[in-house]
């Protein structure tokens, strides 16, 4: 069973929600992929000739970022054969969670599947003093045609145990489930659908959960499940700020907080988007966020939101390393 959220935890700890840690993974050769795109409506097949290139300038310039907040990066680099396009969004694969668990999932993408390896837990575990406990392994699900694309399916209140994900070809409610019990969290899905109707392909491009915010784009959301998901976010104590259509297609859903140590202030959060979602937020949307954490770091990420359709969040597996 889930713990009691049905009132504000005054107490509640940013080391709970926000991991100080996390991994990612230097693309070999990323570029467009027309097998992700057929439920991905953020894909857009023109991009620069050199995108393989740029991706890695703009991969690194994130990683710079990070470590200069004083976010431990764990830095895989991908293999170039076999070519794996998407190898710059780990978070879909994999989850490393503070008890030990190491989640690894089922993709959709065929294609994708070739990211999973083995050497990434070991490189984590080396780098960032990480220790698995054990390994779920969901991916027996691929066979029977039921995914589960990581955190990017699953948008995760770490405090409250709520697993928040909307229904969609990526996203099976019966792994849902099965991920829910595996590791005790209570499941809240919903539908969330794009401005043309089609169901959005990740939860995290419309939903973040932040220590004292929640960012949600409620107009994805059929009025059914409107209120439900509303409710059950303010019943974690946070702040909810509402995003509209224009601000989610500049993925300002996309984005993630993390925990950070700072000489004068000490433990502190910084809330992670890119320069598109920085953009894309209305002013008082970007103010309510900024009062609601510590430091805002925006990054330029164009060339990965235009080809790969994903942001700065779906770039960074978070790694919680426990106490």
């Amino acid at each position: 069973m889930a713990p009691d959220a049905t009132k504000p935890d005054s107490h509640r700890s940013a080391s709970q929600q926000t991991a100080d840690a996390v991994m990612m993974v230097r693309p070999a050769a990323f570029g467009y992929n027309a097998e992700t795109a057929q439920t991905n409506s953020f894909q857009k097949s023109e991009g620069p000739a050199d995108a393989a290139r740029r991706a890695v300038s703009e991969f690194d310039g994130c990683v710079q970022a990070l470590r200069s907040e004083g976010i431990a990066v764990c830095v895989v680099e991908d293999t170039a054969d076999p070519v794996k396009p998407d190898a710059v969004f780990p978070n879909n694969w994999i989850s490393f969670h503070a008890d030990g668990t190491v989640v690894l999932y089922p993709m959709q993408a065929v294609s994708r599947r070739l990211e999973r390896r083995r050497e990434v837990i070991d490189t984590v575990a080396a780098e960032l003093g990480y220790r698995v406990s054990r390994i779920v392994d969901l991916t027996h699900h691929e066979a029977a045609g039921r995914f589960l694309e990581g955190t990017g399916s699953l948008v995760l209140d770490h405090v409250h145990r709520i697993a928040y994900a909307c229904i969609s070809p990526r996203t099976a409610p019966e792994v849902v489930q099965q991920w829910a019990s595996e590791l005790q969290y209570a499941p809240v899905l919903f539908e969330a659908r794009d401005r043309a109707g089609a169901a959005l392909y990740h939860t995290n491009v419309m939903l973040c959960l932040g220590t004292d915010f929640a960012l949600v784009a409620s107009a994805s959301l059929p009025v059914g499940d409107r209120r439900r998901v509303r409710d059950s976010l303010l019943t974690g104590g946070r702040e909810v700020i509402e995003i509209g259509h224009e601000e989610l297609d500049g993925f300002a859903g996309n984005m993630l907080e993390l925990a950070t140590w700072d000489e004068a202030l000490g433990d502190c959060r910084v809330l992670v988007m890119s320069a598109t979602a920085r953009r894309a937020l209305q002013p008082e949307s970007y103010a309510r966020l900024a009062a609601a954490t510590d430091t805002v770091l925006c990054v330029p990420v164009p060339t990965m939101e235009t080809l790969g359709g994903g942001s700065v969040r779906c770039m960074m597996a978070e790694v919680f390393r426990g106490t």
